[in-house]
């Protein structure tokens, strides 16, 4: 298996895998935004990742931005990030860069 498929895979287990545990709280407590943070910084674990992925993400961003003329357009990945999450946007990303390199 080549690296491109890695990313795919790994962009849609990072897609399926977060929202089987989203769907759960979603299941419970439908478009509760509010229950939602609170839930996600409820102690200093939570908030300690919700700080980690907000730092993460926007490193991801930067990252996108400073290699456009070289890489694929940020903004679809941009959307992929904060509707589906890092986990599925930073592996499409490499999936979509790598196959423009090998082109």
């Amino acid at each position: 298996m080549n690296l491109r498929n890695i990313w795919l895979l790994l962009a849609i287990a990072g897609a399926v895998i977060p929202w089987y545990y989203l769907a759960g709280f979603l299941a419970a407590n439908p478009l509760d935004i509010a229950g939602f943070l609170a839930a996600s910084t409820v102690n200093d674990v939570g908030r300690g990742f919700v700080a980690d992925l907000l730092i993460s993400s926007l490193v991801f961003w930067v990252y996108m931005f400073s290699r456009r003329p070289d890489g694929p357009a940020p903004w679809p990945f941009i959307v992929i990030n904060l509707f589906i999450g890092l986990s599925c946007a930073l592996p499409a990303y490499l999936w979509a860069s790598s196959g423009r390199r090998s082109r």
